[in-house]
């Protein structure tokens, strides 16, 4: 793909996006995609914007200089107060491999503040670990979570830099209690509670998702699996929640168990039922673009009743318009349940 098709592309895309545009920054959120290439003709390329900060990223191969100049010079005729920094990621393990120099160098470790409904999140283009800070594409369960996080109960799994949890602190949750196994991404979401005021609200527990969810579902978590002794973990006291968010990875794998989406989605949503309070929500996601959204909603159907927590609705939730799916079946698949 050649600079020029690249500054086209660029071109229709922001002309798609402009009734979302108009939207979004009525709601005061300046972060967004401005290109989905995958499905808007730049397979493996994105580009999106957080705040004054634009951050080009390619899975497939690297994009070359001649893109990144033309890149450079369409946000400056569109964005022209926004920082642009590239990030090649086409390496084994999505690892950044590119080096920066000059400006882009220095705009790549800036910490700055990007705004979502007027939510104020941090965003730095290169830190400790490979993904921004704040997935744009869960914008619709940040939204939708925060719509019924009034005076409840909220406990945000695989929390990463803690952004639904903010999303329900702001909304009025009395009480978030946000689980991640990083301390680091833990952090961050630490400073954009207190960013916004709602550290009180707010609570950070370090540990792996599976001893956490067990004991607070009411089991015992063992010390020694086969002879061996586990890692050490948080004890906790059981607790239910009124609403109960759970955003896994693709795949990982633990002393304490193994979070795969496509094989074995139940093996979290079981112990996720049951910290959910009676009468209470369970908002759940499934990333991995092969599994089907109708088989996906039948296993989820089906393990609720199993653990004797029959789903009165399912409420589908779409991704916004600045993530595009051209046959209507987007990679990420999200749901509303109420249990």
């Amino acid at each position: 793909m050649g600079p020029t098709r690249l500054g086209d592309i660029l071109d229709l895309a922001l002309a798609r996006r402009r009734p979302l545009l108009a939207r979004l920054h009525k709601e005061r959120t300046d972060c967004y995609r401005l290109l989905h290439g995958t499905q808007e003709g730049a397979p493996g390329i994105t580009l999106d914007r957080y705040g004054d900060l634009a951050l080009l990223q390619s899975f497939h191969a690297p994009v070359d200089t001649g893109e990144v100049e033309i890149t450079t010079e369409w946000l400056s005729e569109h964005y022209p107060a926004v920082d642009l920094v590239y990030n090649d990621r086409s390496q084994a393990g999505s690892r950044i491999s590119n080096r920066l120099d000059g400006p882009m160098a220095l705009a790549a470790t800036a910490e700055r503040t990007s705004l979502e409904r007027g939510i104020r999140y941090l965003i730095r283009a290169r830190h400790r670990g490979q993904d921004p800070w704040l997935f744009l594409d869960l914008r619709a369960l940040r939204r939708a979570v925060a719509a019924d996080a009034d005076r409840r109960a909220v406990l945000n799994l695989c929390a990463y830099t803690c952004g639904v949890g903010i999303a329900a602190a702001v909304a009025g949750a009395t009480r978030v209690l946000n689980v991640d196994f990083a301390s680091s991404s833990l952090g961050v979401g630490r400073a954009n509670a207190r960013l916004n005021e709602v550290h009180r609200v707010c609570a950070e527990l370090h540990s792996d998702l599976f001893p956490a969810l067990r004991q607070l579902g009411g089991q015992r978590q063992p010390r020694m699996n086969r002879n061996r002794r586990l890692p050490n973990f948080p004890k906790l006291a059981a607790e239910r929640f009124d609403v109960v968010v759970l955003d896994p990875p693709r795949l990982a794998k633990s002393p304490f168990g193994v979070v795969d989406l496509v094989r074995d989605y139940q093996s979290l949503l079981k112990p996720a039922l049951a910290v959910v309070a009676d009468d209470g929500l369970l908002f759940c996601t499934n990333n991995v673009a092969a599994v089907g959204e109708t088989a996906w909603h039948d296993v989820v159907r089906r393990c609720a009743i199993k653990q004797g927590r029959a789903i009165k609705a399912l409420d589908v939730i779409r991704p916004d318009d600045d993530f595009p799916s051209q046959d209507g079946r987007p990679p990420l698949k999200m749901v509303r349940l109420e249990v």
